[in-house]
C-alpha cells in the first residue's frame, strides 16, 4: 500500500452499504481521494447505526453487504482504511463468546466469581475483552488480518487504544502480523508541556490535535478578556477551565465510574484513588509492569496528581507487588477523563465553544503562528503521515461551525454587546428565568455557528448538550419539564421577530468571516504534514453539529452536480463551490506532487505574525493570512526566488525580491498556493 494521497471518511450503515458506496467511486476519484475511510464493518448488533458494537470479529456485516460486497468494493480502484475495535465487543445473545460462560472469561474481561467485567465507558452492553491474550488477539483479527493480507484493506484505524492493558504490546502485534500502516485513535493533551504520542509503530493519530491547532490558529487572542468577562457575567463562573474540568472528572469517577473504583480497590485498597483518575493531566500513562518502562512523561503525569506518595510509588512501579492494579488503573483513567471533560466540562465552561473539541483545550485560548509551525514541524519528523482532519463522526461540530464560532474572538466587544441586547430583547421568552445564563450563552453561539437551523435539529442538539452538561438535568436523572422550557424558549427564537432585526445581520457578518477561516483551515488541512480526511459530505458547507446530527443522509447528488460543473470548467460562485473548488485543487496538487507532500520538507516562512507562510519541499509555496495580513510582507529566501503559478486561481507570478507583499501573493481570501518546476539535483 502506498500512503494515502487522502481519506475519505464514511459511516456505512445498513442504509448506506458497500452497495452504495461503490456507487460513489467514480465521484471520489473525481474528487481527488485515494483512499476510503471506513466505520467499522464487522458482523454488529442487529439494527446498530455505527459498528462499535461487534458480536462477531470473523465475519464482514452481513448487513452492509458481507465479505463479498466488500471485496467487490476494493476491486473499485480506491484504497480502503477501516475502523477496527480491538477494546470491546457487544453483549448479548448475538454475540456467541458473551452467552457461553467458559468463552466469556476467556475472551471478555469477565470475573466469573462475581459477575464483574470491564465496560467500554459507561455502556453495560459494550464488554471489554481480553485482546493482549494471544488467542483473543487471534481471535478477534482473524477476519481483518485475511483481509489485509489479501489487498482488500490497505490500512487501520484502531478505536479506542487507551481501553487496552497493553497498548504499545498490541501495536507491536499488529506490526508483526502485516499491519504496516496503522493508525490511533489517541487523544494528546494540548496544555503546556503538549504531549506526544508514544513511538509506538503506527502512522500517527487520527487528527484531532491538528483540527485543535487549526481552530485556535484562527482566534483572535485579544478577544479572550471580553469573552472571559461576558461568559462571567452570565454565569457567575469565574474557575479556570482547568478547575471546571477537575471538579466534572471527580464526579465522574465517583458516580458514573464509581463500580471501576471499587473495582480496584479490590486489588490495592489506599485512599486517593478516585481523586487520582480526576486529577490525572492526560487521558492515561503507559506504564508497563512487563518490562519496567516507566517514562519521565510518565512519572510527571503520576505527580501532577498530587496523590499520596504511597499511591505514586505504586503507579510508578517504585513498589512493586501491584501490577494488576496499575493495569487496571491506566485502562480507568481515559473513560475518567472522556466523561468528564468532553461529555461534561465542554458544556458546562461555554465561553468560546470553538475551542470545547476533541483533541482540544478551552484554556488554550489561541495558537501563534510560530507554534503552529513548531507543532508541524514536530508532526513532519516524528509522524509524516498522521491524519489531518477538521471534522470526524466524534467531533462537536463542523470545522465550518467552529470556524464561524471561533471568529467571534475577532470582534469580541461587538459580540458582547449583541448577547447583552439579545437577553434584553428575549427577556419576556423566559418569564420564569429558564434557561439560564450559562445555556443562553450556549444557544446563542449553536444559532450562530449553525444557522439557518430547523426547529428538530436545535432541539435535538439542545436536549443532548442539557444532559451531557449535568447541570440541571443529565441522562441519569432526566427533567423533561425542564428540558422542554429551555427548548421552547430556543424554538421561540426562531420567530421572534425583535431578536431576528439584530440576529439576522449580525449572523451574515460572522458568517462570511467564518467561511473565510474554514476555507483557509482547509487549505492548510491540505497542504501541512499529513494526510488529510474528508468527512462524509464536508467537502462543501456542512453545518453539522455533535452526532446524530452529524450523521444526516447526504445530498450526494448535488455534490456530484458542483464537481461535474468545476470540472466542466464552471466558475465557482457560491460557498459550496467554492470549499469543493479548494479541495479538488488541493487534491489534484498533492497527486502532482506526491514526493513533495509524501516526504517533503516543511519550512516555515517569515510573513510577521498575522500570516501563516511555508514551503513544502522545493516547489510548492502556500501563503495563509490569520489575521491582519493586508500590509504584511513575506521574507523570501533567495532560492525560493522566481516564477511560480497559482494553483486556486491560475495564472503565472514573477517572485523576485527579498521581500514582497503578502496583498500581492494571496487572493480576496488571503489564500495562496503556488507551484514551480522542482529544481534540478545539484
Amino acid at each position: 500500500m502506498s500512503i494515502p494521497r487522502a481519506t475519505y471518511r464514511l459511516q456505512l450503515t445498513p442504509d448506506f452499504d458497500f452497495a452504495r458506496v461503490r456507487e460513489l467511486v467514480p465521484y471520489l476519484h473525481e474528487l481527488g481521494v485515494s483512499h476510503l475511510y471506513l466505520s467499522p464493518s464487522l458482523q454488529a448488533r442487529s439494527g446498530s447505526t455505527h459498528g462499535y458494537d461487534v458480536v462477531d470479529p470473523t465475519k464482514v456485516s452481513d448487513a452492509l453487504g458481507g465479505e463479498e460486497g466488500l471485496r467487490a468494493l476494493a476491486g473499485e480502484g480506491l484504497g480502503i482504511v477501516l475502523d477496527i475495535v480491538p477494546n470491546h465487543m457487544g453483549t448479548g445473545d448475538e454475540n456467541r463468546w458473551w452467552t457461553d460462560e467458559e468463552a466469556r472469561a476467556r475472551v471478555f474481561d469477565y470475573d466469573p466469581e462475581d459477575g464483574w467485567y470491564r465496560r467500554f465507558f459507561d455502556i453495560d452492553d459494550l464488554g471489554g475483552i481480553r485482546v493482549e491474550d494471544p488467542a483473543v488477539f487471534d481471535l478477534v483479527h482473524g477476519k481483518v488480518l485475511e483481509l489485509l493480507r489479501d489487498g482488500v484493506v490497505d490500512g487501520l484505524r484502531i478505536d479506542h487504544p487507551d481501553g487496552l492493558a497493553d497498548p504499545a504490546g498490541y501495536l507491536r502485534r499488529l506490526r508483526e502480523e502485516g499491519a504496516e500502516h496503522v493508525w490511533v485513535e489517541k487523544i494528546t493533551s494540548a496544555a503546556h508541556p503538549v504531549e506526544e504520542l508514544p513511538d509506538w509503530p503506527v502512522e500517527g493519530t487520527v487528527g484531532y490535535e491538528f483540527c485543535g491547532d487549526a481552530t485556535a490558529l484562527f482566534v483572535d487572542p485579544r478577544g479572550e478578556g471580553p469573552l472571559t468577562e461576558l461568559f462571567a457575567e452570565l454565569t457567575g463562573e469565574t474557575r479556570a477551565f482547568e478547575e471546571v474540568a477537575l471538579e466534572t472528572q471527580h464526579d465522574q469517577a465517583t458516580t458514573t465510574f464509581a463500580r471501576e473504583v471499587a473495582r480496584l480497590r479490590t486489588l490495592y485498597d489506599v485512599p486517593g484513588i478516585a481523586d487520582a483518575l480526576a486529577a490525572l493531566p492526560i487521558y492515561r500513562t503507559y506504564v508497563d509492569p512487563a518490562t519496567g518502562l516507566v517514562t519521565d512523561a510518565d512519572r510527571a503525569a503520576i505527580a501532577a496528581t498530587g496523590a499520596d506518595e504511597e499511591l505514586q510509588r505504586v503507579l510508578t512501579l517504585d513498589e512493586r507487588g501491584h501490577d494488576d492494579f496499575v493495569v487496571r488503573f491506566q485502562q480507568t483513567s481515559p473513560p475518567v477523563t472522556a466523561k468528564g471533560v468532553e461529555d461534561t466540562a465542554f458544556y458546562r465552561y461555554v465561553r468560546l465553544i470553538a475551542l470545547n473539541e476533541v483533541g482540544s483545550e478551552p484554556s488554550r485560548f489561541s495558537l501563534s503562528v510560530a507554534d503552529f509551525h513548531a507543532r508541524n514541524q514536530a508532526r513532519a519528523e516524528r509522524f509524516p503521515h498522521n491524519l489531518l482532519v477538521t471534522q470526524t463522526h466524534d467531533t462537536k461540530r463542523s470545522g465550518d461551525v467552529r470556524a464561524r464560532i471561533g471568529a467571534l474572538a475577532g470582534i469580541a466587544d461587538e459580540w458582547r454587546d449583541a448577547v447583552r441586547r439579545w437577553r434584553e430583547l428575549n427577556a419576556e421568552l423566559r418569564p420564569d428565568g429558564i434557561p439560564d445564563g450559562n445555556e443562553e450563552l450556549l444557544i446563542y453561539q449553536t444559532l450562530l455557528g449553525a444557522w439557518p437551523i430547523t426547529e428538530d435539529r436545535l432541539t435535538g442538539y439542545l436536549e443532548k448538550a442539557l444532559r451531557e452538561a449535568k447541570r440541571n438535568t443529565s441522562w441519569v436523572d432526566q427533567q423533561p419539564a425542564y428540558e422542554d422550557r429551555v427548548k421552547a424558549f430556543a424554538v421561540a427564537l426562531l420567530s421572534h421577530r425583535p431578536f431576528l432585526d439584530d440576529f439576522e445581520p449580525f449572523v451574515a457578518r460572522v458568517a462570511e468571516e467564518g467561511r473565510r477561516s474554514a476555507l483557509a483551515q482547509t487549505l492548510l488541512k491540505l497542504t501541512v504534514p499529513g494526510v488529510p480526511d474528508v468527512y462524509q459530505g464536508d467537502e462543501i458547507e456542512s453545518l453539522n453539529l455533535v452526532d446524530p446530527d452529524n450523521r444526516r443522509p447526504v445530498d450526494w447528488e448535488r455534490r456530484r452536480a458542483l464537481l461535474r460543473a468545476l470540472k466542466d470548467g464552471a466558475e465557482p460562485t457560491d460557498d459550496d463551490a467554492r470549499k469543493l473548488d479548494l479541495i479538488v485543487r488541493g487534491l489534484d496538487l498533492r497527486a502532482r506532487r506526491e514526493a513533495t507532500f509524501g516526504d517533503g520538507g516543511y519550512r516555515p516562512l517569515d510573513a510577521g505574525e498575522g500570516v501563516c507562510a511555508f514551503v513544502r519541499g522545493d516547489d510548492v509555496l502556500v501563503v495563509v493570512g490569520v489575521r491582519d495580513w493586508q500590509d504584511a510582507r513575506l521574507e523570501l529566501p533567495a532560492d525560493l526566488r522566481g516564477a511560480w503559478r497559482h494553483v486556486l486561481r491560475g495564472g503565472d507570478a514573477i517572485l523576485d525580491a527579498a521581500d514582497v507583499a503578502v496583498g500581492d501573493v494571496v487572493d480576496a481570501r488571503g489564500l495562496a498556493v503556488l507551484e514551480r518546476d522542482a529544481p534540478a539535483a545539484g
